[in-house]
């Protein structure tokens, strides 16, 4: 199993180039199972999560184009055509379904396109229980029947879904993207109320309206989509990803160097922008994206709470704990997406970091310097927030089980080393 080597205490000086966003990714994705026609996606990034979506979609019957990379090795990803003539199987397997919670997000669109879906219980990162049970009310709020049967979950509507309003008791990424897909093909007008208004639900949204879907309120927590008999085909580009610009954002503060974050938008991630400029942290609009200048010393503790979009998301949390552990001075963090997001707290604390942790709420006193240790990584933002720790810290780190990090950091080693990180993969 690969293992991450790491010596602290250089600062990042260059240019990183951010990949196109996993999260808005993977919808999108699935949202070819819509349509009998083909979905064109640009600035994929490279990582395991979207090849396990891939071989989900190809059972399912998708035809999978890879046209390689575009841009000339830039900051610009991949670009893959998925084409669903005939869909040849609705069952999305344990299998394949286990190693990513996103599959679930094949639910909406089997169930609209083929009137039945076959669906395994999801699994991924053990950050909490993060339950379906939205999913689940706003499909049969959509006249689909629902059952769960031996860890799956079988969906029918052998008439098709018809338009309802569905107002959700809390804000779901996920529930919010697979209803809206489904709704795109339902009979009728479907309002979703209280839904989540991250950046990748409007990538999703924008990409299904150019496939022809009839979508009011994107950008808002009210969407409202007239549904329509077909979609057609579309030619999309993913958005950047805006944790990973976070994430890089904090690895320029937490060695004090200067980075240049090419392809990375301010305006996908001011909540974290507004963090780093009160611990001392300079983030500006570039020609090429951001540029991030640490200050050359400790930044200051900052309090944080992690919040539903625009507010700082849970999935920047790990990393800016990090960042808080060498500070100057003593910050709260209040995780208040998931139950159980602090799994990095153990593994920082083997470094020297002094965090106590209350239910949600983690105490962080900044010490001086971290101490390079090896560490095991619980869960994909956990993992980074480790690298992070060791590019700080006196000595060697070693991060064990970065097979979490490859679901969605795209050659993080390289885009380190390049910057000036003493960084490097071990295989057994």
């Amino acid at each position: 199993m690969d293992r991450i080597r790491i010596v602290g205490g250089r600062p990042l000086e260059g240019r990183i180039p951010i990949a196109g966003a996993k999260n808005a990714a993977l919808p999108l994705m699935t949202a070819c199972l819509l349509s009998e026609e083909t979905l064109t996606l640009r600035n994929l990034p490279h990582l395991l999560d979207i090849s396990t979506l891939l071989h989900l979609l190809a059972q399912h019957g998708a035809e999978v184009h890879m046209q390689g990379d575009a841009g000339g090795g830039g900051h610009l990803g991949r670009v893959i055509s998925l084409t669903a003539r005939d869909i040849a199987s609705t069952t999305a397997p344990y299998d394949i379904v286990r190693k990513m919670r996103a599959s679930v997000l094949v639910l909406g669109p089997l169930l609209a396109r083929a009137g039945q879906a076959r669906v395994s219980l999801p699994g991924g990162c053990a950050i909490g229980s993060r339950p379906v049970d939205l999913h689940l009310a706003g499909l049969r709020r959509l006249g689909a029947g629902i059952e769960l049967v031996d860890g799956y979950i079988i969906a029918a509507a052998p008439n098709g879904l018809s338009g309802a309003v569905i107002r959700f008791p809390t804000v779901s990424v996920g529930a919010t993207e697979n209803l809206l897909m489904a709704a795109s093909l339902a009979k009728g007008e479907t309002v979703l109320e209280n839904a989540a208004r991250e950046p990748e639900i409007v990538d999703l949204a924008n990409c299904l309206s150019a496939m022809g879907a009839r979508i009011d309120g994107i950008g808002t927590d009210t969407l409202k989509i007239q549904g329509v008999d077909r979609l057609g085909g579309a030619d999309f580009t993913v958005m950047p990803d805006r944790i990973e610009s976070a994430t890089y954002a904090i690895a320029a503060a937490i060695t004090g160097g200067r980075l240049e974050l090419e392809g990375g938008r301010l305006e996908l991630m001011e909540a974290t922008v507004g963090v780093l400029g009160d611990a001392g942290v300079s983030v500006s609009e570039s020609a090429h994206g951001l540029t991030v200048k640490g200050n050359g010393a400790r930044v200051r503790a900052v309090d944080v709470t992690t919040e539903p979009y625009p507010g700082f998301p849970t999935d920047a949390q790990a990393q800016i704990m990090a960042l808080m552990a060498t500070a100057e001075g003593a910050s709260v963090i209040d995780e208040s997406i998931f139950e159980n997001r602090f799994m990095h707290v153990q593994e920082l604390t083997r470094m020297g970091a002094d965090i106590r942790v209350r239910g949600r709420t983690a105490m962080v006193r900044g010490v001086p310097r971290l101490s390079g240790a090896p560490v095991m990584a619980t869960d994909l933002r956990a993992s980074v927030s480790l690298v992070l720790a060791g590019l700080a810290a006196e000595g060697e780190t070693i991060v064990n089980r970065v097979y979490h990090l490859d679901r969605g950091y795209e050659r993080v080693e390289e885009k380190l080393a390049a910057c000036g990180a003493e960084i490097e993969r071990l295989s057994d």
